[in-house]
């Protein structure tokens, strides 16, 4: 078999010796110019054919490669499946108890600024309540504050009104 190289070397003296016939000139015979063209004709045809069969190889070469890179793949999907079968059998519930883990700081992180606000909200409720308390306090002193006043001013009214009764029942 022969490489390119050498089919290209070939070709390339073919082609001189056609032309170094063209120089000699028209005196010659026409069965030698028959011949060199039988020659090219011969050389163009071999090339052809090795061409083809160049690329009938390529052609060769690159399905192997694909099949290869077919079974790698598959080979690379099963050795992900014991993988993840390997990874299962080691601890069967380290899944899930990522899982727990995750929702556990997921409350964690709402319930942070829940305590804060119930914290605040406690606070602002003694606050009110303690406001709310001093108030009725307030009012109860000044509910007996008026009782007083009430009963003082009917004391001294009534004492007046009995004060105007003697004073009328006196004029009679």
């Amino acid at each position: 078999m022969q490489t390119q190289k050498q089919t290209w070397e070939q070709q390339q003296s073919q082609v001189q010796r056609l032309k170094n016939s063209e120089s000699i000139g028209y005196g010659e015979s026409p069965t030698r110019e028959d011949k060199e063209e039988e020659m090219s004709r011969s050389a163009l045809t071999t090339f052809r054919a090795k061409e083809e069969e160049i690329e009938r190889k390529k052609m060769e070469v690159r399905e192997k490669v694909q099949a290869q890179l077919g079974r790698v793949e598959e080979e690379t999907k099963r050795l992900a499946e014991i993988r993840e079968e390997l990874e299962a059998l080691a601890d069967p519930t380290r899944k899930e108890v990522a899982l727990v883990r995750k929702k556990i700081d997921a409350v964690n992180r709402e319930l942070k600024p829940l305590g804060q606000s119930c914290q605040k909200k406690e606070k602002e409720y003694k606050e009110a309540l303690d406001a709310f308390n001093e108030k009725n306090k307030e009012k109860a002193q000044l509910i007996t504050k008026l009782m007083e006043l009430v009963s003082e001013s009917e004391r001294l009214r009534m004492k007046k009104l009995e004060e105007l009764s003697k004073h009328i029942d006196s004029l009679r």
